[in-house]
């Protein structure tokens, strides 16, 4: 039994040291381990053995130590544990699945006036189409679907100007909030900002059939309003994480919970134009934005900024995830080292990257459908239906990722800034090379769509590589650094999507081969400023104090 018990304390884990440097000598744990031995073989010190318990007196420890039974018993008690502090059916995993609800509704919002659009005005213009227009099939499918919400809902005399002006009306509230949203993160934590933000975006989009009425002016300050909503949703949840991810699962609770903006996207083409046709185009709105209220309804009693405060976490989860915590340097701070962070050579590589990547997806979405329809010669259903497929590719492969890195981290196969770069090489060169090969397989459609896929598949996978590696290098600062990144990725989409329009206006047929090799080279430059730049520690800057703040 002495042998036992001395291996039983062996295992033990030894106390957590704190960084104020309150550390316990390796020679006071083999003291304890001497007094356990002097007590075992009979000596007394006020606490004896009572059913296999020892006193806090033998020990020095405060609370009671149970020695464990060996054998099977024993691997139950381990296996029980370790279902308490982990598994898919945990709290910080229901926060997981509550942000991926919040994200379908976000992405739903966002992509709903573009599906409405040409229900709601008497003729829409796509950019970039031939003066002849899209083949015969694609005016009949159009034609069909426009006649009957006529009589379903009102329609607009909005020129195409006016059309591309409100669509342009999240992107500049977006814009204009991000680095704003993630102070206001620091500051008062994320459950109330999102919560609010996530309410008012939602009841912004009921509105949105009154604004249309009131006229382009009225609707174009209601979008503004709801991309400031929508962008604190984007920057807060990363912001969670940092308190409610532990190291080995940040991965996977982050890709189920981003995940959620493709299957919003997907979710969003499959359901909008059937909404439109049926009941009107004001039900788009209406739907999604009665959904996202309820759901915000869910969100205040469920979340909560720290695993620390949750009324319905088990006490193995909270211990499990403050653990991971103390090992990390993760103390939220809303001040700035805004000097010592201009000269970060990891967070340029980080800004570069976000700026070349989303080059190609804000090009991606903006012309994708034009391309399909106007080059392919697909209808407006076919296309429909294959963005829809390649949104649906996204996000397995986003959540497959997500797990697949953690992984390779969790049984120590790579390190983690190798998980981080190769994930990211995969998700740039494969896309590069699958858009610089378009314009010369356009004769070919099942070519072109299975390029698409690949394209789309590993793309989702920089997702858990250089687009979360901020979290790693300074944790403390994530919902400010993910507002300048969220900056960074607007300015980049607002000039690729003004430079691939000039470019296919000048030439319909090189314009959309060069628009996708110029696209693909900015991506592969993105992908090595990165490799030569990124790590995966966290940097001084986010570790200590330093003089100059903002």
């Amino acid at each position: 039994m002495a042998l036992h018990m001395e291996n039983l304390l062996e295992t033990q884990p030894r106390p957590q040291m704190k960084a104020t440097g309150e550390r316990r000598s390796r020679a006071g744990w083999e003291g304890r381990r001497r007094g356990l031995h002097g007590l075992t073989q009979g000596e007394s010190h006020g606490d004896g053995i009572q059913d296999g318990v020892l006193g806090p007196a033998a020990l020095g420890l405060r609370g009671k130590i149970r020695i464990r039974p060996e054998g099977p018993e024993r691997a139950a008690d381990s296996a029980r544990e370790q279902a308490d502090s982990t598994g898919l059916c945990s709290v910080r995993h229901g926060l997981a699945v509550l942000f991926h609800l919040c994200n379908i509704l976000i992405g739903t919002q966002q992509m709903n006036l573009s599906i409405a659009l040409p229900a709601m005005v008497n003729v829409t213009v796509l950019p970039g189409a031939p003066p002849d227009g899209p083949p015969a099939d694609a005016q009949d499918s159009s034609n069909d679907t426009a006649k009957e919400p006529e009589a379903l809902a009102p329609v607009y005399d909005w020129s195409p100007e006016a059309q591309g002006f409100l669509l342009s009306a999240l992107s500049v509230g977006s814009f204009l909030a991000s680095i704003p949203s993630g102070f206001v993160v620091g500051v008062c934590g994320v459950k109330y900002p999102v919560g609010v933000a996530m309410l008012a975006s939602s009841v912004l989009n009921l509105f949105v059939p009154l604004a249309a009425d009131a006229g382009v002016a009225s609707l174009f300050a209601l979008r503004t309003v709801q991309g400031v909503a929508q962008v604190v949703v984007s920057v807060g949840q990363y912001a969670a994480w940092v308190k409610w991810a532990p190291a080995l699962e940040k991965n996977q609770l982050v890709a189920i919970a981003a995940s959620g903006l493709m299957l919003g996207t997907l979710t969003i083409f499959l359901v909008g134009g059937f909404l439109c046709q049926t009941l009107g185009w004001p039900s788009v709105f209406y739907v999604f934005g009665g959904v996202g209220c309820a759901c915000s309804c869910l969100w205040f009693p469920l979340v909560y900024d720290d695993p620390a405060d949750h009324p319905f976490i088990g006490t193995g989860e909270r211990d499990h995830i403050m653990r991971s915590r103390a090992q990390q340097d993760s103390a939220a701070d809303w001040s700035l080292p805004v000097k010592a962070m201009s000269t970060s050579l990891p967070l340029w590589g980080i800004l570069v990257f976000y700026f070349s990547e989303y080059w190609l997806v804000y090009m991606k979405f903006a012309y994708m459908p034009t391309y399909l329809s106007s080059v392919l010669g697909l209808s407006l259903t076919n296309s429909g239906f294959l963005l829809a497929l390649l949104l649906a590719a996204s996000f397995a492969s986003a959540v497959l990722g997500g797990l697949l890195a953690d992984f390779l981290l969790s049984r120590e196969v790579l390190r983690l800034v190798v998980i981080r770069k190769l994930l990211t090489a995969a998700g740039v060169l494969f896309p590069a090379a699958s858009f610089a090969c378009l314009h010369w397989v356009r004769s070919s459609l099942g070519v072109t769509v299975a390029l698409l896929v690949v394209g789309s598949v590993t793309n989702s996978l920089c997702l858990i590589g250089a687009l979360i590696n901020f979290l790693d290098i300074a944790p403390r600062y994530a919902g400010s650094l993910q507002g300048f990144l969220l900056l960074f990725s607007q300015v980049s989409g607002a000039i690729s999507t003004t430079v691939a329009g000039a470019l296919i206006s000048q030439d319909a047929e090189l314009g959309w081969r060069n628009t996708f090799l110029l696209s693909a080279a900015i991506s592969v430059a993105g992908l090595l400023a990165y490799l030569v730049l990124g790590r995966a520690e966290v940097q001084d800057w986010a570790r200590d104090e330093t003089p100059t703040r903002l």
